[in-house]
């Protein structure tokens, strides 16, 4: 009884166990001891064990997805059917394991061999679970990468499959240091040594994790995407590539800027893709000479020609004189055109100066020169 407390068998397997019943009913040469300390019968009966072992291992894993399934109320081609079938052959095995369990008192295997078993049972569990979690982080990131956010973005797709392997990384690592410690292995020093090395690849590769989390905080929030058009601190271009590392931008000059994304996701990062409206801001300088009815008749033109115009946002709408300067009299014009499409914009920019133009040389105005004509000396005028 205190061999199978080991092991921990319920009291009802423990009575059911009739080891000295079989062994009495084999051949006399089966019941001579044999390598490790077990008799021949024992060693041609763990074989025995195992099939029955796997078949109940598949038998009752088809029951239990069976279940989850009803629970879930998964249809074909969903999350969770994806999971069930991902998690099948980790599932087969766990039960496996807890069958040959439940088996393994009907060998009677001695104190000794019986310890080292029941590790090795111990330890086949651990690693039935940990698979378990292996197959659910694939079926994880596949369904991650099935979203419309990540399917079209290929830097939060590379992103995604990395983070997955980290994690899957840290499965693995956790799954050996408790595989160890089921065999009794001191697995303090382990950790403290798995710390210490960590610490130091965290020194030796800072950049490169740092940019990693960068790519994955990139990923995350999404302040720009591959064809956006973007400002970072003073640099602007068209975003062209966003890797696991670094972002490529694509400036006016045609140059390209590669800026690591460690330091981008720290930056402050302007999109002029995410504008919901452009807008036109500019001022006409009118030369000095024309009257007050002239201007007001004006600057009351150019509110009604951006009013009428079908691009302008109507919420606001500036025409106003603005200053009286040295050089000129401005007025300033201030609007917004409802779309996101840069050659309309300048369409509807060029209706609008057109139009401004039109008007002034209608009311008689004339603009002023930017910069004003240099004023001739008379002293240089008489020579």
């Amino acid at each position: 009884m205190r061999v199978l407390a080991v092991i921990g068998l319920p009291v009802w397997a423990q009575s059911t166990m009739r080891s000295s019943w079989i062994g009495s009913r084999v051949p006399a040469v089966l019941q001579t001891a044999g390598p490790w300390g077990l008799a021949w019968w024992q060693w041609l009966a763990l074989p025995v064990l195992a099939i029955l072992a796997i078949a109940a291992g598949r038998a009752l894993g088809a029951v239990t997805r069976s279940l989850l399934q009803r629970v879930s109320r998964g249809a074909p081609g969903t999350a969770d059917e994806r999971w069930l079938h991902d998690v099948a052959p980790a599932l087969t095995a766990l039960w496996a394991v807890a069958a040959f369990r439940l088996l393994l008192p009907w060998l009677d295997p001695p104190a000794e061999q019986l310890g080292v078993i029941a590790s090795l049972v111990g330890a086949a569990a651990v690693v039935a679970v940990f698979w378990l979690l292996w197959r659910s982080i694939d079926t994880l990131v596949f369904l991650v990468l099935q979203r419309s956010w990540a399917s079209d973005d290929v830097a939060a797709r590379s992103t995604i499959i990395v983070v997955g392997n980290l994690l899957k990384a840290a499965v693995a690592v956790t799954g050996a240091v408790t595989t160890a410690a089921t065999f009794g292995y001191p697995v303090a020093t382990v950790v403290a040594g798995l710390g210490i090395g960590g610490i130091a690849f965290a020194f030796g590769a800072q950049k490169t994790v740092e940019h990693l989390f960068g790519s994955i905080a990139l990923a995350a929030d999404q302040p720009c995407r591959v064809g956006d058009l973007v400002k970072v601190d003073e640099i602007v271009g068209q975003v062209e590539y966003i890797g696991a590392r670094s972002t490529r931008l694509r400036t006016f000059d045609r140059t390209l800027v590669t800026i690591p994304n460690g330091r981008l996701a720290d930056s402050r990062i302007e999109s002029y893709a995410a504008r919901d409206r452009l807008r036109l801001a500019t001022v006409v300088p009118v030369a000095y000479g024309a009257t007050e009815a002239q201007v007001r008749q004006l600057v009351d033109g150019i509110d009604a020609l951006l009013r009428a115009h079908p691009l302008v946002w109507r919420e606001t709408i500036v025409a106003r004189l603005a200053n009286v300067g040295a050089g000129a009299i401005d007025i300033e014009i201030v609007c917004w055109f409802e779309t996101t499409d840069f050659d309309v914009f300048r369409a509807a920019r060029q209706d609008v100066l057109l139009g401004t133009l039109s008007l002034a040389e209608g009311v008689g105005i004339t603009l002023a020169r930017w910069p004003p004509a240099p004023t001739v000396a008379p002293a240089a005028a008489q020579a």
